[in-house]
């Protein structure tokens, strides 16, 4: 049995600026120091195991899945702020709202919303300024967020509660950073008010969705959106859920649906920013596509508009680390996990693996056109793997296949920016990213 190589706490101090404000670059050279597979003692969570061995990504996620948990970050620490719905539940509570919502997002349900969708991207992209340099991460923001709201809300006036949702959730995330990243300051933090305050926040954004939710059920309106198949959804026993469990996976849906939608596509715009042949090629494949009345068969066709989002979720995955805890002790490509053992599985640098990428650190717009699953299945998570899964991946998958097109059939993008900033968050966002946008007047691009 191999010993799992070991960073120390007084190294962990040493760096800890760094960590606050990207963990990345020490993860990275640890790896590359280190292995595949070490182990990171901290002061206030005690032993971390950090990873981007694709075998312990797969037994953790898939092969030996039942002998992992989520980690109390999830299911402890951001459902105090978000609730307990599908993201941050475990055991039998989430495996029984997994098979009653798991049917809202096929595909049939999914081609219902279509419309809704597009009608959401049209609009937020009416906003675009041709000729003007500007920062679409906020941008983009705005159209996941749209695109979330109506797809959830869509009959009801929701412009100003979910401008107040978002901005409790981006504060909330803030606070549960740093109580992630400076663990040993949670007891100021509590003493301080400042946890307290957060919850507060989270008590008024549960408010706002129970609002909207009463004020659904007495306009006595029936919508194809996805309030009403929650609404409609019922237990093996034929009962509806609870209130309160409606409002925390509405609450997770909508958290959940806008920001990492919108990390991925503001670094996908920006890679075909600055590969004018790929643009040139985009242009062609959806220069095909209908405006006025897009099928699912229609966005199912574009796989090089598909292949350019997935290399960007490949360098930048939006969930770039996935943390899981030992319920039992399990042995893994020739290491002991103990119970009780955190795992961080990074998908980060697990995508740019020199052994099994081709040039992993450039981006290819072509990379998944021709994607064979079990060439890249073990390396590449973009919404995870296993029964945890990501709900929502072809909910996002569609939707930005769709924005992507939109704005390459109207505009020719480019950029000055030489790379782009990280921001690590719960999620990999970038910190800016500034494009311009110039109309287009002919079937072709010009230089």
């Amino acid at each position: 049995m191999k010993n799992l190589p070991q960073v120390s706490v007084f190294k962990v101090l040493r760096n800890s600026a760094q960590i606050l404000k990207n963990p990345l670059p020490f993860h990275h050279k640890n790896f590359e120091k280190l292995g595949d597979t070490f182990e990171i003692t901290t002061l206030g969570d005690g032993k971390l195991i950090f990873s981007r061995n694709p075998e312990v990504v797969k037994q953790v996620l898939q092969k030996k899945q039942k002998s992992f948990s989520k980690s109390k970050l999830q299911t402890k620490d951001l459902a105090k702020y978000i609730g307990h719905g599908l993201l941050t539940s475990e055991g039998e509570h989430w495996r029984t709202h997994r098979r009653m919502i798991q049917p809202k997002f096929h595909l049939k349900n999914l081609k219902s919303l279509l419309g809704i969708i597009h009608q959401a991207i049209e609009d937020e992209l009416d906003v675009v300024e041709p000729n003007q340099e500007q920062d679409i991460f906020g941008l983009m923001g705005d159209v996941a967020f749209k695109v979330v709201a109506k797809s959830l809300f869509n009959a009801l006036d929701i412009d100003e509660p979910m401008a107040k949702l978002k901005a409790i959730a981006e504060e909330n995330q803030l606070m549960l950073i740093k109580e992630m990243r400076q663990p040993y300051l949670k007891w100021w933090f509590k003493v301080s008010g400042k946890i307290g305050a957060a919850l507060n926040k989270s008590e008024m954004a549960r408010e706002i969705l129970n609002e909207l939710i009463e004020q659904r059920i007495a306009s006595q309106q029936k919508s194809t959106d996805l309030l009403d198949m929650l609404l409609e959804a019922t237990y093996e026993d034929g009962s509806k859920m609870p209130r309160n469990q409606l409002i925390d996976e509405l609450f997770i849906l909508f958290t959940a649906g806008y920001e990492t939608t919108a990390n991925a596509l503001s670094f996908t715009l920006y890679f075909v920013a600055k590969d004018k042949n790929l643009q040139n090629q985009l242009f062609d494949e959806v220069s095909k596509l209908d405006s006025e009345t897009i099928k699912m068969e229609d966005l199912q066709r574009l796989s090089l508009t598909q292949s350019s989002i997935n290399e960007a979720m490949r360098l930048y995955p939006p969930a770039y680390f996935i943390d899981r805890v030992a319920v039992e002790e399990v042995e893994i490509a020739g290491f002991q996990f103990k119970k009780n053992s955190l795992v961080l599985l990074s998908l980060y640098e697990l995508h740019r693996y020199k052994n099994f990428w081709n040039k992993p650190a450039s981006y290819s717009g072509s990379r998944f056109k021709d994607f064979e699953d079990k060439k890249h299945s073990d390396y590449y998570y973009p919404f995870g793997a296993g029964p945890r899964m990501c709900i929502g991946n072809a909910f996002a998958t569609y939707e930005m296949i769709m924005v992507v097109a939109t704005l390459i059939k109207k505009y020719h993008i480019s950029t000055e920016m030489e790379s782009v900033e990280i921001n690590p968050m719960i999620t990999l966002k970038p910190k800016e990213v500034k494009l311009r946008f110039k109309k287009r007047k002919s079937p072709s691009i010009s230089a």
